[in-house]
């Protein structure tokens, strides 16, 4: 059974389970008040629900559960080897946070996932999130989302991460924190605050640098720890040790990662996503910014949705003048036709106008299909040949934009 068809399986077994601890937890308590009142002993079966009880491990925290649940060792060491093929949510067992080994940053990128309900605004022909529908996020368990981050980060940092899920040598280093995952991750009602907690985070592992930034912004985050010392420098991959007897120590490193913020940047008018961009940009953090076409009808047939090719100029803007932005696009064949000479004409002709308009764009990331889609529309899509790529790759960066390609 391929791992698209297992994932709804292994969602409702975790189900199962939950609902079992809670069931189990429930009983018990019952039978230890039924014990009390009962004037010959314990009931033999209240017994043996509270002996049940006792036999079970005590509840671990997040790290507990990376090395002992999600990441048992005693799995199968294939199904534990992280690729750059496989980007599944679930690998590391959290609600928010999941490994990725990253083909375009050489490395690994911990993903952000604020979509655990596989709802988006959009709908790309080419995504690969399974039972993808309409919708916006959830609410965001911050609390949650602090502990899977914090104790996710120092199991790589400090624990036996990269070797339970045989990462190579030369790609066992943090590239980058990115929030991306299951669908438009600005329509999570708290981005703001998310985006506060994890640079708090980032800068509390030394994972980035402090800047001119104050922290006593973001100390209306109850979930937030005292802030660690100030590390020392050195590479990330590097400060596998503890450097202090705190819980979680800050190791070397600072300065060492990217933020990424991965968006259609469709809500950017919003008052709280227009904020949390804002502060992204302070912690050092960069935004990817979909451009998959640039006519309405090519917006239309890849990203379902519609939208005016002079309103996306504009959410591009104002992304821009908030934080550091690349435009992010995925080049494929569609029916076994490449993108028409009128596609490729367009977006030329809006980086052009991006550029008149002195949108300060950092570059362009051009990419190719590398995972099959989920959706639909999977039989009708395909991968273009390098030449292609590479020679509209050229194109692209006679308009003086930075421009990489990843194959």
């Amino acid at each position: 059974m391929e791992w698209q068809e297992r994932a709804p399986l292994m969602g409702l077994w975790r189900a199962r389970d939950c609902l079992w601890l809670q069931v189990l937890d429930h009983a018990v308590y019952w039978a230890r008040v039924v014990s009390r009142r009962h004037r010959h002993g314990v009931p033999p079966v209240c017994g043996r629900l509270i002996a049940l009880k006792k036999r079970r491990k005590p509840r671990a925290g997040i790290s507990g559960k990376l090395r002992t649940l999600a990441l048992n060792p005693a799995r199968t060491s294939e199904s534990h080897m992280l690729t750059t093929t496989d980007h599944r949510r679930d690998r590391a067992g959290l609600t928010y946070v999941y490994p990725v080994l990253s083909r375009r940053s050489g490395g690994l990128s911990i993903g952000v996932n604020l979509n655990p309900n596989n709802a988006c605004n959009w709908r790309c022909v080419y995504c690969q999130v399974p039972g993808l529908r309409r919708g916006s996020a959830p609410q965001t368990d911050l609390e949650r989302l602090g502990q899977e981050l914090r104790g996710f980060i120092d199991d790589v940092l400090h624990g036996d991460f990269y070797s339970r899920f045989q990462v190579p040598e030369e790609q066992r280093i943090i590239r980058d924190i990115a929030i991306s995952g299951n669908g438009e991750p600005t329509s999570a009602p708290a981005f703001d605050r998310v985006v506060e907690l994890i640079g708090a985070i980032s800068e509390e592992f030394g994972l980035v640098g402090i800047g001119e930034k104050r922290r006593d912004t973001v100390q209306d985050l109850d979930v937030l720890p005292p802030p660690c010392p100030p590390p020392a420098r050195g590479r990330v991959q590097n400060s596998m040790a503890s450097t202090g007897s705190s819980q979680y120590s800050c190791p070397p490193g600072a300065g060492e990662i990217k933020l990424v913020l991965i968006t259609n940047g469709s809500l950017v008018r919003r008052e709280s996503v227009r904020h949390g961009l804002e502060r992204w940009g302070e912690w050092g953090g960069e935004i990817w910014f979909k451009l998959d076409s640039a006519t309405e009808s090519g917006i239309r047939r890849i990203n379902g949705y519609h939208l005016a090719p002079e309103t996306l100029l504009r959410n591009l803007e104002a992304a821009a003048t908030l934080c550091p932005t690349w435009l992010q696009t995925c080049l494929f064949a569609f029916d076994g036709k490449p993108p028409s000479d009128a596609e490729k004409q367009a977006y030329l002709e809006f980086l052009t106008e991006a550029l008149n308009r002195k949108i300060p764009l950092k570059g362009i990331l051009l990419y190719g299909l590398a995972r099959p889609s989920l959706q639909m529309e999977a039989p009708r899509l395909s991968a273009l040949p390098a030449e292609w790529l590479e020679a509209f790759a050229e194109t692209v960066r006679e308009t003086g934009l930075e421009t990489r390609l990843s194959l």
